[in-house]
């Protein structure tokens, strides 16, 4: 069957960049065709090639739709042809509610207006379609990161367009809702619809995929499909590489309680009638790391938000930190107590994206580099300078603009923020969301070496194996309570997810 999408010969070059470098790809109608590849790869330059981000003339190469070359100057250009996309950063309206979203730019109207009625029932059919239990009326600011990650997956597939392009589509998502997706994607297959699937979640990939390109350093370094490729040799050919198996650090003996949670309630809005937060109690201990499970709006963001004083509403109970009340009436608070946390945002809530890295490294410590109230340069560089080095941020200066670092370089730059303050506490929230497999393990062997220092980390996380992997105890969160507790002994994937639901 011949392709109906293909990237011919592209090359892309930013300044001092070369993204991609002749690179080629081919989507079959019916076939469900995973890019993969580290970030930096050149996964995302490609697909805004393939849907009109980049314009034609500002790459070179050839895209072909259905065997004639394609002219996109707009990404209106591509959704006229039958391109649907959903990128890493989502685009939804804040401002408007869920329905307005799914349907927008397509609105029904009657005698020349919105017909709101129609508007929502249409919304409405298109979220059952999907499994989606979300109300199309709530406005998209209240939902947290994952139900608009759905709520832009439904607007992308309500038209039915022949080809779709997902990147990262479940990377905010609960194991519950990416079985939906999954199950979803196969069924569009069946009925001949061309899917690119971008993920680093490897095991989705050899559950969905037909075939498997990989990139690596922005060059096509094969393709093939996938009942010929093992995880171990997709990994190798992303790194150029075997990957090595993150090593089991032995944790010292834990130590004394550095956080104490006890009988927090959060009243901020409610959830099925139940509040986010309901007498959460549970106790962290120096070299000793938490995670924190639950499916989708179970409250875990919520709880890590609270803990750290950025509660999105009125709450209860205390939280210690070395023994010692806090009053966490802002982050300021949690940050002199010795509380640090890398958000589930980090674009939005981490980062100053049109900053450079060596400003956000510093923000968190600007007193540690300032002489009487004003920065010293030369500190700020040299302590830039350790920071990048010791966390291997990949960036072409420390002067660069913090948006064109990757996906897992903008992540070690949120946690390289905070390290240089020492906290005693560390919560992360989604720490490797949206990374490579690379980025990935440097992580967790970062989080690994701070608990062997005697930091005490809270981590949640939607993906259960990462928790499995570096937790020594987990918390399962369901409706904002404590549903269970389980040491890394104790702890299966089927009994966490017993609990969380």
């Amino acid at each position: 069957m011949p392709p109906i999408l293909e990237a011919q010969d592209i090359r892309k070059d930013f300044p001092g960049v070369r993204a991609l470098d002749r690179v080629d790809f081919q989507l079959r109608p019916g076939e469900i065709h995973a890019l993969v590849g580290e970030n930096g790869a050149g996964k995302s330059t490609l697909i805004k090639i393939l849907t009109g981000e980049y314009p034609v003339g500002t790459f070179e190469g050839m895209v072909v739709l259905q065997g004639h070359q394609a002219h996109f100057h707009s990404v209106r250009d591509s959704r006229q042809a039958g391109i649907a996309a959903v990128h890493q950063e989502l685009a939804l309206v804040d401002d408007l509610t869920v329905g307005e979203n799914v349907l927008l730019g397509d609105e029904p109207t009657r005698f020349g207006l919105f017909d709101w009625e129609r508007l929502y029932e249409q919304a409405e059919a298109v979220l059952a379609i999907l499994g989606i239990d979300i109300d199309v009326r709530e406005d998209v600011r209240r939902l947290g990161v994952g139900e608009q990650q759905l709520v832009e997956i439904a607007r992308a597939l309500r038209r039915n367009d022949p080809i779709l392009l997902l990147d990262e589509p479940t990377a905010a998502l609960a194991g519950n809702e990416v079985r939906i997706l999954l199950d979803l994607l196969s069924q569009l297959r069946e009925q001949g619809i061309a899917i690119i699937y971008i993920s680093h979640k490897l095991d989705e990939v050899f559950t969905i995929a037909d075939r498997i390109t990989v990139l690596r350093d922005g060059n096509t370094i094969a393709s093939k499909p996938t009942d010929e490729w093992s995880q171990e040799a997709v990994v190798a050919a992303m790194v150029g590489r075997e990957q090595e198996a993150t090593p089991t650090v032995n944790a010292p003996p834990a130590g004394d309680v550095r956080l104490e949670v006890c009988k927090l309630g959060l009243h901020a809005s409610t959830r099925g009638g139940h509040p986010l937060l309901q007498d959460v109690s549970f106790t962290v201990r120096a070299g000793e790391i938490l995670g924190i499970a639950g499916l989708m709006g179970a409250g875990r963001t919520e709880l890590l938000s609270t803990i750290f004083g950025a509660a999105p509403g009125p709450w209860q109970g205390e939280v210690r930190v070395a023994g010692n009340p806090i009053a966490l009436r802002s982050p300021e608070d949690a940050v002199a107590a010795g509380l640090a946390l890398v958000p589930e945002d980090r674009k939005a809530d981490g980062l100053i994206l049109p900053f450079s890295v060596l400003t956000n490294l510093s923000l968190a410590h600007l007193d540690d580099i300032s002489v009487s109230g004003v920065i010293d340069q030369h500190r700020e560089v040299t302590h830039g300078e350790k920071l990048v080095a010791d966390l291997g941020i990949r960036t072409p200066s420390l002067h660069a603009e913090t948006r064109t670092l990757s996906g897992g370089n903008q992540q070690k730059t949120v946690l390289g923020k905070w390290l240089m303050r020492e906290p005693k506490v560390l919560l992360l929230d989604e720490p490797t969301r949206g990374v490579d497999v690379g980025a990935k393990d440097e992580i967790h062997r970062l989080i690994a070496e701070l608990t062997s220092r005697g930091m005490a980390v809270v981590m949640a996380s939607s993906e259960l194996p990462e928790l499995l992997q570096v937790s020594d105890r987990i918390v399962v969160l369901r409706r904002g309570r404590i549903a269970g507790e389980f040491t890394r002994a104790e702890a299966t994937p089927e009994a966490i997810m017993a609990c969380a639901t």
